[in-house]
């Protein structure tokens, strides 16, 4: 039988070694920002792909509300040339009015005396200059008229044009309200089908979000036409998420800081199948210190101010949807029931606040 003190010393070695070993690994570990926030919390908030719902609802909101922006893009664009035109159609009206009571005063005063004949003209004058002074009166006198029945003809084809320019118009605007009707309908049937096909709340209401920011955001930079310019994932993600966002998600982000919402946000994601990945979403936290349990008190009503003033700030953040405790608020359709998650405090927006932008 082997003696019982080298084999206790054996395991006492192996021991030590196990322990060394541990406190070892862990004290390599280097610190990131991300130390700020409880291990555990972030865990919870981040187990891959949290967006909740499923990547087919995802899709089908971010197409519906992609379609909605980009038609009420167009639309306002239509509206502008609209009051363009309106405005040139009344410059045209004026200028049509007085060159009409212009040919009408020629028109008149040929009536009444009579066209002066040309040769009549000629031979009424008394001397060889007065003859070719008369010659160029005459000629000047028919070059005003002709211009000016020239000027009338030109203003009333203007003024045809401007009106059809402007029927058109109207017809671009009519087609466009029908898109964003249609991207609307897209939208609230996607999240019919995720929510069970359980009573959508109201348009804008029915438990939606109430916050009381009242900050404006600094517009994010638009296409000459009024859209969105196409973008990449091309600037670093200063979140301890690291990775990449877009210029318009970090302009999202900056802009959310400067109007005091300041606690953890986590933004890109290197996996799943959500806008975070594609450096287009941000994770806003409603605690201090990170993700966790259910927001509740001052921490919900952290969340409820910052939902609100995304809300309020939609068209110049280019925002494409927010989530916020089990709602989703869409630019075509406002709040809604959102319950496509998992039951966990992540996926059910409960601790968070979801940003995802054009």
């Amino acid at each position: 039988m082997p003696p019982v003190a080298p084999v206790r010393r054996t395991a006492a070695r192996l021991a030590a070694l196990l322990v060394a070993t541990l406190t070892l690994g862990v004290a390599t570990v280097p610190a990131s920002p991300a130390s700020a926030a409880p291990r555990t919390a972030l865990l919870a908030a981040a187990p891959g792909d949290d967006e909740g719902g499923t990547p087919e609802l995802r899709a089908q909101l971010d197409a519906a509300s992609k379609g909605w922006l980009e038609a009420k893009a167009a639309l306002n664009q239509s509206v502008n040339r609209q009051k363009q035109l309106n405005d040139q159609l009344k410059t045209v009206g004026v200028e049509l009015a007085a060159r009409d009571a212009k040919v009408g005063e020629i028109a008149g005063v040929a009536y009444r005396a009579g066209r002066l004949g040309t040769a009549a003209a000629l031979l009424d004058s008394s001397s060889p200059a007065g003859f070719m002074d008369r010659a160029a009166t005459l000629e000047q006198v028919a070059a005003h008229e002709d211009r000016t029945v020239r000027d009338l003809i030109a203003t009333r084809d203007e003024a045809t044009r401007t009106r059809a320019a402007l029927d058109a118009e109207i017809r671009e605007q009519r087609k466009q309200v029908a898109v964003m009707g249609k991207r609307k309908e897209q939208a609230e049937r996607a999240l019919e089908v995720a929510n069970d096909r359980a009573s959508r709340s109201s348009s804008g209401g029915g438990g939606g979000v109430q916050g009381t920011s009242n900050k404006n955001a600094k517009p994010a930079p638009r296409n000459s036409d009024g859209s969105w310019p196409a973008e990449s994932c091309s600037v670093n993600d200063p979140t301890p998420a690291n990775g990449c966002i877009t210029p318009r998600t970090l302009h999202a982000l900056q802009q959310a800081k400067a109007a005091g919402f300041t606690r953890y946000v986590s933004c890109h994601r290197p996996s799943g199948s959500g806008e975070h990945p594609k450096g287009r979403a941000c994770d806003f936290a409603a605690q201090k210190n990170g993700f966790g349990g259910v927001a509740t008190g001052g921490d919900r009503t952290y969340g409820n101010n910052l939902a609100a003033y995304f809300v309020r700030n939609a068209d110049p953040l280019a925002v494409l949807y927010v989530i916020w405790f089990k709602q989703i608020w869409l630019p075509s359709s406002g709040w809604k029931a959102y319950s496509g998650g998992n039951g966990d405090p992540s996926s059910d927006h409960t601790n968070h606040v979801h940003l995802s932008v054009y």
